[in-house]
């Protein structure tokens, strides 16, 4: 028996569909990741802190504004391995920031096959996290706020650390500040500037300490130390990480904030809306 035409038209529907999930599925992939006028500010914005960290970096004298923002960083560095130690049985007992760019965390137990590396790309994680976030405002005032909470954390393990309490409050009042200015907006180009310095930061004090000035008392040395290899290897390896760290932050703050300025100012006045 022949069939029906509508069970023909039925069968050639079912045979219609995957296709057309497909070319949807496209569809919706490639303007996820279709760079809009707003992010292309935001990449350029990328893009010119990438350079002004890297000549304030390398040029003698002006180096110095970027001591607050390296003094943080490392804090971030620090919570990473704090963070490590309590999520593998060990315990902190403090955290302590040096002025001459350096910090350390007293800790007790933990398995230092995580612990040590998790300094590093600890902090290029927690760069590449306010990299995506730094595309959308709301998304940096939900950021700005756990990283309040963390820094509250990493102030208990200070205990009586003043650089540590002076660091942390300067970047607390900043993140504060800047939800003031112009409903927030001010904030994400903040948070985006932290972001890639904590992501730069693990990068290119690797290379410091490892490729240029093969300073063998780093977490990669003590890793090649423990678990064989070297520390230039080591460093390579957990700086590619802490690129693709950031690679993969950017792609996600494309696919995820595709709003333009004006949607993102109507959505940060109704998300803990400030004058």
């Amino acid at each position: 028996m022949a069939p029906t035409p509508a069970a023909q038209a039925l069968h050639h529907a079912r045979r219609a569909i995957p296709p057309l999930a497909l070319l949807t599925t496209r569809a919706l992939s490639t303007r996820a990741l279709t760079v809009n006028d707003t992010q292309k500010v935001t990449l350029g914005v990328i893009g010119a802190y990438v350079v002004a960290i890297a000549l304030l970096w390398n040029i003698p004298y002006v180096r110095g504004i970027l001591w607050p923002f390296k003094m943080l960083v490392i804090a971030f560095h620090e919570f990473g391995h704090a963070l490590a130690a309590c999520c593998t049985g060990g315990r902190v007992k403090s955290i302590s920031l040096d002025p001459n760019e350096g910090g350390v965390t007293h800790m007790l137990g933990g398995k230092q096959a995580i612990t040590l590396p998790a300094g590093y790309l600890g902090s290029s994680l927690v760069g590449a996290l306010l990299i995506f976030c730094g595309f959308n405002v709301v998304a940096s005032k939900v950021a700005s706020i756990v990283l309040g909470v963390c820094f509250l954390v990493t102030l208990w393990w200070a205990r009586k650390d003043w650089l540590t309490y002076l660091t942390i409050g300067l970047a607390v009042g900043l993140l504060v500040a800047c939800w003031f200015i112009a409903h927030a907006q001010a904030l994400r180009f903040v948070v985006l500037f932290i972001g890639v310095m904590s992501s730069l930061y693990s990068v290119w004090d690797i290379c410091d300490d490892l490729i240029l000035r093969k300073i063998n008392s780093s977490d990669a040395s003590q890793f090649a130390q423990r678990y064989g290899g070297s520390s230039q290897c080591w460093g390579v390896i957990w700086s590619i990480i802490s690129v693709l760290f950031m690679v993969a932050g950017i792609i996600a703050g494309i696919a995820a904030f595709p709003q333009t300025f004006a949607e993102q100012d109507d959505a940060s006045k109704k998300f803990i809306p400030t004058m």
